[in-house]
């Protein structure tokens, strides 16, 4: 059964409002799909407090991301330096003894309770999880990870209705070439650290052989580390347009922006996909739990089997066609 496409946000009721946070301090080290789905968090806190100054702690893989997001003020690198880094501890403590007036905390990691414990001055409101925190998350069992977000920034006066503009994800990125606009976007890649989370090659050179027989074109995104799958997918279907490690974020918005429809792991890119609004399939196995972590956007979907093998092609070429007729 395809899932998604519809939904609404839980969770939140009874939260107090944020008041006078002139300095504010956001954290979100990643990874990529966790990026996007905060998109409309960050907007939102914007919206909600357009006179504060707003910073954002992240990673290093995140850093030109966060500066090119226009609702951040300041961007501020968490290396996630081991304990026996005290350089990098000593940095830390200062990056949260600056003179915030509230730290949200949309990371809710081990990592940062342990800022919040170690670092955070206790005239410092912190919206989170963290054990103390002065503005405690709610229960958030069954929330999608962005309507999370959208809680936690409301907290603090955020406007959690809002929906980011993300006109300049892609601003100035070289469009898809002709051939391409329309085209069905492969994504074959997940974390190196969780293979399991792979649909097989051969499945999606099924897929790519159904959709070039209807004359659509078929691309394939990713990076080196994802070379492998696409290779047999290629050799597989030779007609495929290999787009892996060409593309940029800011390409590979524009490209999903133009295609006609995605399909992918449970990965960054097949966020991002959703999120710009192209006709989005996530396919899952049991390391994902869609109540907490399907695709946003207005044509996203997805499959799920507990081993992601067992998710049939034609099932997922099915439901494909219904989210792009939907």
């Amino acid at each position: 059964m395809l899932h998604g496409m519809s939904g609404k946000i839980r969770g939140g009721q009874g939260v107090t409002q944020g008041a006078a946070l002139k300095r504010v301090l956001v954290i979100k080290h990643g990874a990529l799909g966790d990026m996007v789905q905060g998109f409309d968090a960050f907007a939102g806190l914007r919206a909600g407090l357009p006179d504060t100054h707003l910073a954002l702690l992240t990673t290093p893989p995140f850093l030109d991301l966060a500066g090119r997001m226009p609702w951040v003020d300041e961007v501020l690198c968490d290396r996630r330096a081991p304990v026996v880094n005290l350089a990098e501890l000593w940095r830390m403590r200062g990056i949260f003894r600056a003179g915030w007036d509230a730290v949200i905390d949309l990371q809710c990691s081990r990592r940062t309770a342990q800022y919040h414990r170690r670092f955070a001055p206790t005239s410092t409101r912190w919206f989170g999880t963290a054990a103390g925190a002065s503005d405690p998350y709610p229960d958030f069992s069954g929330v999608n990870n962005a309507d999370r977000m959208r809680i936690g920034i409301e907290m603090a006066g955020g406007d959690r209705n809002v929906t980011a503009g993300l006109d300049w994800l892609d601003s100035g990125a070289a469009g898809p070439d002709g051939e391409l606009l329309g085209a069905t976007v492969l994504v074959p890649g997940c974390s190196a650290a969780k293979p399991q989370k792979r649909w097989p090659a051969d499945r999606f050179a099924a897929i790519a052989t159904a959709e070039m027989e209807t004359g659509r074109k078929v691309a394939i995104v990713g990076t080196a580390a994802d070379r492998e799958a696409a290779d047999a997918i290629m050799n597989a279907t030779p007609g495929c347009v290999d787009l892996v490690g060409r593309t940029g974020l800011g390409e590979l918005a524009a490209l999903f922006r133009h295609a006609g429809a995605v399909i992918g792991n449970d990965t960054g890119p097949t966020f991002l996909a959703a999120r710009v609004g192209t006709p989005t399939l996530m396919l899952m196995g049991a390391d994902t739990d869609p109540s907490m972590s399907a695709p946003v956007g207005a044509r996203a979907g997805w499959l799920r089997e507990d081993r992601i093998s067992e998710i049939a092609s034609d099932d997922a070429l099915a439901a494909l066609d219904r989210l792009r007729s939907g």
